[in-house]
């Protein structure tokens, strides 16, 4: 090939290698700390214990403190802190819950983990086809700002009997850059370690699971 085509192929490819890069923003969020490290969650992945000076997934922890954590990306620096919605970085920014499909990987014993939002709040889901709708406990309505009280109360049976719980309507869930709008869930007193991601949420997509890959197109 002559040294000049060679030369046009090659500044074609840097050319796509700089778009495609400065499409692509990470999603991190700050799941929690685990004493001095910070917990991440990047790009809706299960978290991460990080410490400062370490590196996971391109996103660097420079420092943590109390319930927050300085990470730097593409020479760029963000404070999270826990609760808090994940932020974008690397890249011009998520397209704001316009996506139409979402992908998870398997987390280890047949469960499906991810980072999501409610009403703009970062919270960690897991997947749960059995489930009528979405699941919290009280404590995670309270981090994520739900004046559940003022949902209709419900009878819940759980495994230490029956107990009352509120049935409520969630303005948004959001996983990555899909956003679903009024989605039913039910708030339970019993503490969980996290919130069920269930069918009123996900009959909102066709569902699709390959091996340890599940798939998500989201229904029009």
């Amino acid at each position: 090939m002559p040294s000049s085509r060679i030369s046009v192929v090659a500044g074609l490819l840097t050319a796509f290698t700089l778009l495609h890069g400065a499409a692509y923003a990470q999603s991190v969020a700050l799941a929690g700390m685990m004493g001095s490290k910070a917990l991440l969650v990047v790009d809706g992945s299960t978290p991460k214990s990080v410490a400062a000076g370490e590196t996971h997934q391109g996103v660097k922890v420079i420092s943590t403190s109390g319930d927050q954590a300085v990470i730097e990306q593409s020479g760029k620096r963000h404070t999270l802190r826990v609760g808090d919605a994940p932020v974008s970085t690397g890249g011009s920014g998520a397209s704001a819950g316009r996506g139409t499909r979402i992908i998870l990987t398997e987390s280890g014993g047949g469960h499906f983990m991810t980072a999501g939002q409610i009403n703009g709040r970062a919270v960690q889901f897991m997947v749960d086809t059995g489930a009528t709708s979405i699941a919290m406990s009280v404590a995670d309505a309270d981090r994520a700002g739900i004046n559940y009280k003022n949902g209709q109360p419900v009878r819940i049976s759980t495994a230490n009997g029956n107990t009352q719980g509120f049935r409520i309507q969630l303005n948004s869930v959001r996983i990555g850059d899909v956003e679903v709008y009024d989605v039913a869930a039910v708030v339970t007193p019993e503490p969980m370690p996290f919130l069920l991601l269930g069918n009123s949420f996900l009959t909102r997509f066709q569902m699709r699971r390959e091996n340890n890959q599940m798939t998500l197109d989201k229904r029009y």
